[in-house]
């Protein structure tokens, strides 16, 4: 018997669009591009051969088309995995929900979803312009927490020894370590890209150690960070999405990983602001291996 999903669980808009996206199934592409910047899906989306439709809602913005012959949907999740809680949710919901009825499709369908983002380097290889990989994302945001199987898709060892190293707060939300799709990561990531371990920051100034007004609370985290080693496994950046993408989409049985472009370095304390060409290149990487 197929599930059923009440109003309440799941809200569609009075088009037939899903309630934050509002896109509606048929305007979904199986590749998707997942970028935190709306003015990025305008980048992206120039460099499509046909552009299909636009669909614009707050921080929710998304193009659809195809880019040499290959259906692609780009779309904006703003910051944080709050808002990707929201998008993966949505977007399977538009995958794999009769909107109709409101029950499960028969044939569930898997997504091969690519967030592409800025970042910052925490090892002192990783210069602003390095192209890098997250094969494993270590979330401190909680999110995944919330869903059942959550253990079943996490590196339980890893986040034990993850803890012991950094000497982790219990009044921090419990980390979750998870990989990027196996074979998705080798498509994609190349010899033009490094690959390694990115931390999902739940916030950018205290959370990623950066000290203002306010006093931190674990002062030396970052170092921790720096130094600690799982196997072959070191720790090299700071961002605030890529765990969330990749935990949810294993749950949700879809293919996801992030990459990111360095644009600051937090150990050679310098930064790029004007990366556009770079970030420009990255794009047409990813939009030609996808």
């Amino acid at each position: 018997m197929s599930l059923h999903f009440l109003e309440s669980e799941l809200i569609i808009n009075e088009d037939g669009s899903i309630f934050h996206l509002h896109l509606k199934p048929e305007q979904l592409a199986e590749r998707i591009i997942l970028v935190g910047d709306p003015d990025r899906v305008g980048l992206v989306a120039s460099k499509f051969d046909i552009v299909e439709c636009r669909v614009r809602n707050r921080e929710f913005y998304s193009v659809t088309g195809s880019y040499y012959g290959k259906r692609m949907t780009v779309l904006s999740t703003g910051i944080g995995t709050d808002n990707i809680d929201i998008v993966m949710n949505e977007l399977d919901a538009l995958a794999n929900i009769n909107f109709e009825n409101r029950t499960e499709k028969a044939e569930i369908k898997s997504l091969s979803i690519v967030r592409i983002g800025t970042t910052g380097g925490l090892q002192e290889d990783l210069p602003p312009g390095t192209f890098l990989i997250s094969e494993k994302s270590i979330g401190l945001d909680g999110l995944l927490n919330f869903y059942a199987g959550r253990n079943k898709v996490s590196d339980l060892k890893f986040e034990k020894a993850f803890c012991n190293h950094t000497a982790y707060l219990e009044q921090w939300a419990q980390p979750y370590v998870v990989s990027a799709d196996p074979e998705l990561l080798t498509r994609i990531g190349q010899q033009d890209m490094i690959r390694g371990v990115t931390v999902t920051a739940n916030g950018f100034y205290g959370p990623q150690e950066r000290e203002l007004r306010l006093k931190l609370a674990l002062p030396g985290f970052s170092d921790s960070l720096r130094t600690f080693r799982y196997g072959s496994y070191r720790i090299t950046n700071y961002e605030m999405e890529s765990a969330g993408v990749a935990g949810l989409a294993a749950l949700m049985g879809h293919k996801a990983m992030t990459v990111c472009l360095v644009i600051v370095n937090r150990f050679l304390k310098g930064s790029e602001t004007n990366y556009k060409d770079r970030m420009s290149e990255l794009i047409t990487l990813v939009l030609d291996r996808l």
